[in-house]
């Protein structure tokens, strides 16, 4: 599917019906099928599917439920950006464009249906994503947070989206970012806060929302890779090297509970967002680095569902 002189390295999933023709031997052939096999060999707990590639890299299952979840965040983003993909400066025809841990590939797939001039290559630990995609684009089995393989400087505009608690160096992901793009060439990051606040005291220093941004966060930690991502970027941005790093802030909603009619809309998708994420987003952490049995994370979220439908707690998340 992709030119294997520049990424050969990553394993590229080709659905077709011909994918093994290009392979001209029979260990070749066998040592792909090996990998290919590796990879969808998922790793299943508590219920839910997760990934087997890096098995335990990623705190996120990548089944069926996770991936309405995460499409559902894509259509908030959406709305955000009064239906932009970026908000970058790009160029009108940019040639290739990495979008890295594209989970379903939904961001990668509407690129490059608007930029047909562009290669766009989706990473990601899990191949979840559609074999049915505009010729323009690929999707590769990769861990970003290992040295890259693509050819330094190739990249007009690299993308990172919902990245929180997969990166254990920021430093060194932005290093390679650095290093891949080309002079001129943008990159652009989107992270949400796992903390839910209010103005209005609504989210009060002992409610299950608050509860859950001081587990999560803890969670994080303990897993090795910050859940914080939404108040460092910035500076580790800047910290990088990167110039002209400008910051967009957006409060999310949770819920339908304010009068604006955007944010309200938004709000109504953030709920459910929350209330169909919170199980894959808190049960591999809570068990595995907390502690936590299987029966005390379902109670916590019973709590948790309980106040998302509240209608008196005005709570929202920053962006």
């Amino acid at each position: 599917m992709a030119d294997t002189e520049e990424h050969d390295e990553n394993l590229v999933i080709d659905t077709s019906e011909d994918a093994d023709s290009a392979y001209g031997d029979n260990d070749t052939e066998s040592a792909t099928t090996s990998l290919r096999s590796a990879v969808f060999a998922y790793h299943y707990e508590n219920g839910r599917r997760y990934h087997a590639y890096r098995k335990g890299a990623y705190w996120g299952p990548n089944d069926e439920a996770s991936s309405d979840t995460l499409d559902i965040f894509h259509h908030i983003c959406t709305l955000t950006l009064g239906g932009k993909l970026f908000l970058a400066p790009i160029s009108e025809n940019p040639q290739r464009v990495l979008d890295v841990g594209t989970g379903t590939g939904i961001w990668a797939i509407d690129f490059a249906d608007q930029f047909p001039s562009a290669q766009v290559i989706g990473t990601d630990l899990s191949p979840i994503q559609p074999s049915d995609v505009p010729p323009n684009v690929y999707f590769e089995v990769d861990d970003a947070c290992d040295e890259w393989v693509f050819t330094k400087e190739s990249f007009d505009f690299i993308h990172v989206r919902a990245m929180y608690g997969s990166v254990a160096d920021w430093g060194k992901l932005y290093e390679q970012v650095m290093l891949h793009l080309k002079p001129g060439g943008y990159f652009e990051q989107v992270e949400m806060s796992v903390v839910p606040k209010s103005d209005d005291d609504s989210v009060g220093p002992d409610s299950i929302f608050s509860q859950w941004g001081r587990v999560s966060l803890e969670a994080g930690d303990a897993f090795g890779k910050t859940l914080r991502c939404v108040d460092e970027s910035k500076d580790g941005l800047v910290a990088a090297g990167f110039e002209d790093v400008v910051e967009h802030r957006f409060k999310w909603p949770i819920g339908g509970w304010t009068k604006d009619k955007t944010l309200k809309e938004i709000g109504l998708y953030n709920r459910l967002h929350w209330e169909q994420g919170i199980e894959g987003w808190c049960m591999f952490l809570l068990i595995n680095y907390l502690g936590w049995t299987k029966q005390e994370v379902d109670v916590y979220l019973a709590k948790m569902r309980g106040m998302l439908r509240d209608r008196k707690v005005h709570a929202y998340q920053d962006v």
